[in-house]
């Protein structure tokens, strides 16, 4: 009696443990079977990658959460590189076409700026970028960013100019200053006084993230269009 018992119970832990396992590979294969509405590519360096934190704090993690969360169905890819410059950035744009993104967000420069490449220089790899994910009818949302003072008034200001005439020529969406209220804010930032925290990375997806709206927007009324 006690040997058929132990048979019974052996055989219920079994099947529970089978109804687990089921309920674990519905969750993954509804997870998988997630249908987007578009991609959206993060382009940069240590800024986008988010340095020193984990994948699901940096911002294209949290943009995606907040795009889901507000009903606009869209992937958004972390490509973000550490340390990479915007020359960088632009050898690795055939690799970046062959994800099929709908809406670009470029974040590059920083790293140039810091080691004092020409703005010429920074300029004409930034603008060769736009040229391609134009060509490729990719919508480009284009983040702007400042230099530090102490490289001199006029790098800086040749700098912090690069990004809205490239804006302006292309004629693409443009945020200001990405770190706008969170560069050189030490609540917001790491240790290292650059890179944000999580707290800093919820602040940008907050202020960009109209921007991101209206990339969206964009490309709804192009798809539209389309199929007129």
């Amino acid at each position: 009696m006690r040997k058929s018992n132990h048979i019974v119970i052996c055989i219920f832990f079994f099947m529970m443990a089978c109804l687990g396992c089921g309920e674990d590979s519905i969750s993954v294969s509804e997870q998988n079977q997630t249908e987007y509405e578009g991609i959206i590519l993060a382009i940069g360096d240590s800024l986008t990658e988010g340095l020193g934190l984990a994948e699901e704090s940096a911002y294209p993690a949290v943009l995606q959460k907040k795009l889901v969360e507000q009903g606009y169905a869209y992937k958004v890819i972390n490509a973000g590189v550490s340390g990479e410059t915007s020359s960088g950035a632009r050898s690795r744009l055939k690799w970046a076409l062959t994800l099929k993104p709908d809406i670009v967000v470029l974040v590059t420069g920083a790293n140039d700026g810091l080691r004092g490449i020409a703005p010429d220089l920074i300029k004409s790899n930034i603008d060769a970028i736009v040229e391609v994910l134009k060509q490729n009818e990719i919508i480009v949302v284009l983040g702007g960013m400042q230099m530090t003072q102490n490289l001199g008034q006029d790098y800086t200001a040749a700098f912090s100019n690069i990004y809205s005439q490239i804006a302006q020529s292309h004629d693409i969406i443009l945020i200001p200053f990405f770190l706008d209220g969170v560069g050189a804010n030490p609540r917001l930032n790491q240790t290292d006084g650059i890179h944000p925290t999580a707290e800093g990375y919820r602040v940008i997806v907050e202020n960009i993230y109209p921007y991101v709206i209206k990339a969206i927007q964009i490309r709804r009324d192009r798809s539209s269009e389309s199929t007129k």
